[in-house]
């Protein structure tokens, strides 16, 4: 395959010139007015960040992209599906509320805002997975799948379970019904070490799923309500909680990989990815620990593979943030040091998994050609 195209252009505005206007000539020059819009649905993917989590990317990035599609005949709208745990947006009406107190709405973004798996996460399609490995089918949210052209804007950042959260999660993950989710999390349900454990509840604490409870002042795990997700296993600063499964992570990144392939497959698809407010971990927590890198820029690509490959490269070419969680990750004695910037902020993940698996079933290529833009 040859290489892709992935355009570039940094946070540097000088007076009189704006992030918003950088954004808009990027998705130019990254060819978004190729698409043939006129008269079609365009579901843009975004995540409109859980309450609590000021991460997120802001919703007048949304309304750049909704008006391009605008200008060129496109009925674009803002999508999501439900999450898996409990948290602010589990069903459609609380994402929706979510959504309107984090700033999107309407007004702001210029176009509606739709759940796409709909009101409890089981509004979805069965969607086959081209040259899949491990899901012959994906469940995807039916209205994403009902669009015409799929767009995705990635706030690119860490990630506790995936090493780092870019357009392959926004889409593999972040388009699956509550099903696809499940399908996705299944391998990684993690276990507790009582000789370690000290009872300090930090693990329950992050729990979404109320799975975990206290016996003897020993952490139990109800498998029943547990979903998987290994939020858990971040939060255990005493290693007592983990995962007995010691591929789970990897093969959660592969099956991702093929679900974002589902998404995309057989429709015109570009991706735009923001790489600021490097969080460690993901948009989906209710709270965001401090940067572990500076904000780095803005890209674009038809490839999503590309895409992510670009940003992860930039961020390991990146310095880290002295007070941060990687900042003290490196800074203490001893500390193993990983030469890589996500899995030395998070050493539990497997990140490379995604790329490789993503280029494995057709969806892009890592091969790129960086292409600034001023």
């Amino acid at each position: 395959m040859e290489k892709s195209t992935v355009y570039f252009t940094d946070f540097r505005c000088p007076v009189g010139t704006s992030q918003l206007d950088k954004l808009k000539k990027l998705c130019i020059a990254a060819g978004i007015k190729d698409i043939d819009m006129d008269g079609k649905f365009v579901a843009i993917k975004m995540h409109f960040g859980e309450l609590g989590n000021m991460a997120f990317l802001r919703p007048n990035y949304a309304k750049v992209v909704a008006d391009l599609c605008k200008e060129q005949g496109g009925m674009p709208f803002l999508t999501d599906c439900n999450t898996l745990y409990p948290g602010s947006r589990k069903n459609a009406l609380e994402h929706l509320d979510c959504a309107n107190l984090n700033g999107f709405n309407t007004i702001t973004t210029g176009c509606q805002i739709i759940i796409g798996d709909g009101l409890r996460g089981t509004d979805e399609v069965e969607v086959p997975v081209v040259n899949g490995e491990y899901c012959k089918t994906a469940f995807i949210g039916h209205a994403i799948m009902d669009a015409d052209i799929f767009i995705s804007l990635s706030h690119f950042k860490g990630h506790e379970a995936t090493g780092f959260g870019g357009a392959l999660k926004n889409i593999g993950m972040g388009c699956g019904s509550r099903a696809g989710k499940m399908q996705q999390h299944a391998s990684g349900k993690p276990a507790i070490n009582e000789d370690v454990c000290r009872g300090c509840r930090r693990c329950a604490k992050e729990c979404g799923s109320d799975a975990i409870t206290y016996v003897n002042k020993k952490a139990v795990i109800d498998y029943d309500k547990c979903k998987g997700c290994g939020r858990c296993i971040g939060a255990c600063s005493f290693d007592a909680v983990y995962n007995p499964n010691s591929s789970a992570n990897e093969l959660l990144d592969r099956k991702m990989a093929e679900y974002a392939q589902a998404v995309c497959h057989g429709r015109p698809h570009f991706h735009i990815a923001l790489v600021q407010d490097i969080s460690p971990n993901c948009d989906c927590h209710g709270e965001n620990d401090a940067p572990i890198l500076p904000d780095i820029g803005m890209f674009a690509s038809f490839d999503p593979v590309a895409l992510d490959q670009a940003c992860a490269d930039a961020c390991l070419k990146a310095t880290p943030i002295e007070n941060s969680q990687l900042g003290e990750h490196l800074a203490e004695p001893g500390w193993h040091c990983h030469h890589d910037h996500f899995k030395d902020s998070n050493p539990n993940i497997e990140w490379k998994a995604t790329l490789d698996q993503a280029e494995k079933v057709g969806l892009g290529t890592r091969e790129y050609e960086l292409k600034r833009v001023k």
